[in-house]
């Protein structure tokens, strides 16, 4: 029987694309399936130029922009959907989170492969399909409970909440015949549910692993503000407090977090919370999986309002908030009472909104990769036309390069992995054994000091 192994099929020296087969004997699990930030793709696609929607993963595959496994993809993302569906690649596929980078390709995956999700991300990503262009294809979808060990033939996966920038995101201990592999997904440990991250840690530590599969995002060179949810309050709180005039901000319309954060700081200043009808249909979709009051919800006492922006066409899943939304001259006429939460897309709408010079725009978004960044270009062009106030304003998603180091040391494991980041040398120094990951390579699992394995108590 051959022994356990991890091969790396994407994430490595970049951002995102994670995709994790851990093998035991003829049992195959793929960990996330999405795609990188890696400028790779460019190179074959950009802008209009796009793969085939009759054959992404074949248009994909040509330029080794996917995993060439065989069985692992579904025959309308070959080109060919009239070829009998073969034997599934791999047996199972978990998902850490509904971030695009670790998700985002699923909808390419054979038919028959199970997907595992957490419940509140299979909920949030139906949210995500209703109210986007994204699909994720058609699975048996196979919804677990946090800690609640899953068995894909001698393989054990035990599933962790984690803190993240979206919710229900998830680390996994992943138990073989040679020992535990820790994957982290992608977490931090400075938002709301830091305990939950602090657990999982706790958790992996006493597995004693043979390897630590660890995201690092943020590892090596970072200028990034290091603040935590709380600060993002603060600063809010101080720079909306006492102005007189229409105040703005962007975000991501999956980071509950922040949008709770954001509508508590709009309340303390007078004023209310405006949110797109993408971003109310996602709140409204999560919120009963979280305590009541905790996530605010359009319609509800205290909840956000509802910008309606100027389109010819709304559809289904949107009139549900048309009836009480407010359109531009609403927002215009009272700017004081509104914190308007404003996606890059819709930036047109500032030509009605006609914001005061000197407005307040929070950039509560991660900053760009680099000052050539075409986004940040183009939205600063906005910023100046009308004279608005910038001002960055967040949290990252993960863990800071020296807190990262610390995590490794306090799990001690046998072998070090670094993944999704651009700098796994820079977690040199650890008192653990670095392996640089290579694509394609299989790594051996549990070949020195034993740990918790497949079975044990």
């Amino acid at each position: 029987m051959r022994p356990p192994t991890v091969t790396f099929l994407g994430g490595v020296r970049e951002i995102g694309g994670n995709k994790i087969l851990i093998r035991d004997g003829p049992d195959r699990v793929l960990f996330d399936f999405g795609p990188s930030f890696s400028p790779k793709i460019e190179q074959y696609y950009v802008d209009y130029l796009q793969p085939r929607s009759t054959s992404r993963a074949k248009d994909l595959l040509e330029f080794g922009l996917l995993p060439a496994i065989d069985g692992l993809y579904s025959p309308d993302a070959l080109g060919e959907p009239e070829r009998r569906t073969s034997e599934p690649g791999v047996d199972a596929v978990f998902v850490s989170h509904a971030h695009a980078d670790h998700a985002g390709y699923l909808e390419l995956l054979h038919p028959e492969i199970p997907v595992h999700v957490g419940r509140g991300t299979r909920i949030l990503l139906e949210a995500i399909e209703s109210a986007t262009p994204m699909r994720y294809g058609d699975h048996p979808w196979r919804p677990f409970d946090d800690g609640a060990t899953v068995k894909v033939g001698r393989i054990e996966v035990v599933p962790f909440p984690v803190d993240h920038s979206v919710p229900f995101a998830y680390g996994f201990l992943v138990r073989t015949s040679e020992g535990t592999v820790v994957y982290t997904g992608d977490f931090r440990h400075h938002g709301p549910r830091a305990t939950q991250t602090h657990a999982f840690f706790q958790a992996a530590a006493e597995e004693r692993p043979a390897a630590l599969l660890i995201e690092g995002t943020r590892a090596g060179p970072d200028p990034r503000h290091n603040l935590t949810e709380e600060g993002v309050r603060r600063e809010a709180d101080r720079l909306i407090a006492d102005r007189r005039e229409l105040a703005l901000a962007c975000t991501y319309p999956r980071d509950v977090d922040r949008l709770t954060t954001l509508a508590r700081a709009a309340h303390a200043a007078d004023r209310e919370l405006v949110v797109s009808t993408r971003t109310a249909h996602l709140l409204s979709a999560v919120a009963p999986l979280f305590p009541a009051g905790v996530v605010p919800v359009p319609g509800t006492p205290g909840g956000p309002q509802v910008y309606r922006r100027k389109k010819r066409r709304f559809f289904t899943w949107e009139k549900p908030f048309l009836d009480t939304a407010l359109d531009a001259e609403a927002v215009r006429a009272r700017g004081r009472d509104y914190l308007l939460a404003l996606d890059l897309m819709h930036f047109p709408e500032l030509i009605d909104l006609r914001p005061p010079n000197g407005g307040v725009f929070l950039h509560s978004m991660s900053e760009p990769f680099s000052e050539d960044d075409v986004d940040d270009r183009v939205m600063r062009n906005w910023l100046d036309h009308f004279g608005l106030s910038f001002h960055q304003l967040h949290a990252s998603g993960h863990a800071s390069g020296p807190e990262l180091l610390e995590l490794v040391d306090a799990v001690a494991p046998q072998e070090l992995y670094p993944i999704h980041t651009e700098h796994p040398e820079a977690f040199r120094g650890t008192r653990s054994h670095l392996a640089l990951p290579e694509l394609g390579v299989e790594y051996p699992v549990g070949a020195g000091r034993p740990g918790r394995s497949a079975g044990q108590a």
